[in-house]
């Protein structure tokens, strides 16, 4: 949402005191697996919904950059001011990272604003291993990225970099209240970031960052993350040997997704009904394994997809015993279904 505003008024700093009437009908663009928060930002900034055009993605959950040229096209047709591109590094079900390079160059090509989405997947930067997946975010105008995601920082811990240098925060969201940001304190006012966020108060999340990165060191950030990759593999690769047990797809990320298919469901594919009934065995082992009290695994239906696991594995503290046992329960929750 901050960077939805901040590109709207780098284009037409008239809104900030005109308001909409300021503003031509404008059209931002995102994947269709994108973060909700998008929509919502649009809706609280007045844009409407409607503003937010869904690009396609690919069978991975990808943005593809020639659907956002087409959609540009459209929208430009249809009488709308394209001003913003969101990627998404890391999508919320699938982990998917979009191409940033080639959605770049789109957005440099009808000079759009480009903001990354990296809410889920930017602490991968911090692994050399693998921080090729975001490849082109040093091209973005704004990232969003949230240390207590991957990184388990405690909650919360949001950051929005951005490339302007222009202090073009202070000016798009700032009131200047004389009664508060006084000018001719004894010491360097620019400390005073308050003026350029959304609350007056609030809590300093960047002092949890800075505590664990002194504390674990870039190198123990990096194995962090190097683990959670190595574990998620670790799981895919267990899955695979039980009976019972459905990737969705390869991960790319550390979101893994799967059925469990119960006993009676299995060999049945065939089934007309095989689908609703195998979409009801999650919501069902959901509620037996908090009743139980021994997991915590999120479902969700995606597409033409009927619900499935999405296991997330990003605790630091997580082995490969854990990933055992979750396979293991959920075969002896499910043994009856």
């Amino acid at each position: 949402m901050y960077a939805v505003n901040l590109a709207r008024y780098q284009r037409y700093p008239d809104c900030k005191q005109r308001g909409l009437r300021a503003l031509p009908p404008l059209a931002l663009f995102a994947s269709k697996e994108c973060h909700y928060s998008i929509k919502k930002g649009a809706a609280f900034l007045g844009l409407g919904t409607d503003s937010v055009r869904v690009v396609k993605t690919d069978e991975r959950g990808k943005m593809i950059p020639e659907d956002l040229e087409r959609q540009i096209s459209l929208a430009e047709a249809e009488g709308a001011v394209p001003f913003l591109v969101s990627a998404t590094s890391g999508t919320t079900v699938l982990g998917a990272f979009d191409p940033l390079e080639a959605i770049a160059d789109v957005c440099q090509h009808h000079g759009l604003w480009l903001h990354v989405d990296a809410a889920w997947g930017g602490s991968v930067l911090l692994s050399q291993t693998h921080r090729h997946l975001l490849d082109g975010i040093q091209r973005a105008d704004s990232v969003a990225w949230n240390p207590h995601k991957l990184l388990t920082a405690g909650l919360q811990c949001s950051a929005l970099l951005l490339r302007d240098t222009s202090n073009l925060l202070r000016r798009c969201h700032g009131s200047q209240a004389s009664y508060l940001f006084q000018q001719d304190k004894f010491y360097d006012v620019a400390l005073d970031t308050g003026d350029k966020v959304v609350q007056c108060g609030r809590r300093v999340d960047c002092l949890k960052l800075w505590l664990m990165w002194k504390a674990q060191g870039g190198q123990g950030l990096e194995r962090r993350v190097d683990q959670a990759f190595a574990l998620a593999w670790y799981l895919v690769e267990e899955l695979k040997k039980r009976e019972g047990f459905e990737l969705i797809m390869e991960p790319e990320f550390v979101n893994v997704c799967f059925w469990f298919v119960p006993p009676s469901l299995r060999g049945k594919q065939e089934s007309p009904d095989y689908s609703e009934r195998l979409a009801k065995v999650a919501p069902v082992l959901k509620e037996r394994m908090v009743k139980e009290g021994s997991m915590m695994i999120g479902y969700q239906p995606h597409g033409t997809r009927g619900n499935f696991f999405r296991m997330v594995v990003a605790n630091p503290a997580l082995t490969r015993a854990d990933m055992d046992f979750l396979l293991n329960e959920l075969e002896r929750l499910g043994q009856d279904l």
